[in-house]
């Protein structure tokens, strides 16, 4: 075995990584054959892939029309929300001081990172350098099933914050400005502060989409 992924594989992968960043997003149809010439593959492994992203939630697949690309529900952001605040919050609150010092000094440099990618327009970077921010928090705690719950929502936080791209360039001087406050916060040992405007964070950024009737990513 070359180590190569499968054909099911390849097509799985490309398929999932255009729905999670906004190549195919809320509301596309999806084809079989447009899919597998795209992918370069047959539409066997096309439409075993399909069957399951569909297990995973992320689309609805109609016989003889395609596969329909699910959102998020507003049910689901504000549930991500509140998990995300739980775990971030956590993390932040058990970091020991010489473990804070550490981490806000290299969380200032994600920031600068961040900031760079904002003003070169990059969406797609600036969200996966904010993945790995958040993440961070969460991290401080030591604890490794905190992280693996964490790491679990990954997907559904990339798949929104790539469908509100204009959202965030819109707020790009504030994102970065909450950034700072976060990072300070944890420096200092503000639990309570931080959590406050780790609340306001994400719910500024987290605002409801219009309702799609997608299904949760049972990921």
């Amino acid at each position: 075995m070359d180590g190569s992924p499968s054909a099911a594989e390849r097509a799985y992968q490309a398929m999932r990584d255009g729905i999670l960043n906004g190549v195919h997003p809320a509301g596309t149809m999806l084809g079989e054959e447009s899919l597998a010439a795209e992918i370069g593959v047959s539409r066997t492994p096309v439409r075993a892939a399909l069957s399951r992203l569909q297990d995973e939630g992320w689309i609805v697949i109609y016989p003889k029309r395609g596969a329909l690309v699910q959102g998020l529900s507003e049910r689901a952001v504000a549930d991500l929300e509140d998990a995300r605040l739980m775990l971030e919050s956590t993390g932040a609150s058990r970091a020991s001081q010489a473990s804070r010092e550490e981490l806000a000094a290299r969380l200032r440099e994600s920031i600068a990172a961040q900031r760079e990618a904002f003003q070169a327009r990059d969406v797609r970077r600036f969200i996966e350098l904010t993945i790995g921010f958040h993440r961070a928090f969460v991290e401080a705690a030591g604890n490794d099933i905190l992280l693996e719950l964490n790491d679990r929502l990954a997907d559904r936080q990339r798949f929104l914050l790539f469908n509100k791209g204009d959202r965030l360039l819109a707020r790009s001087d504030d994102i970065i400005a909450e950034h700072e406050d976060l990072v300070e916060r944890l420096r200092t040992g503000d639990t309570a502060g931080f959590t406050q405007a780790l609340r306001q964070h994400l719910a500024d950024n987290y605002a409801p989409p219009a309702p799609s009737g997608g299904l949760r990513p049972a990921n």
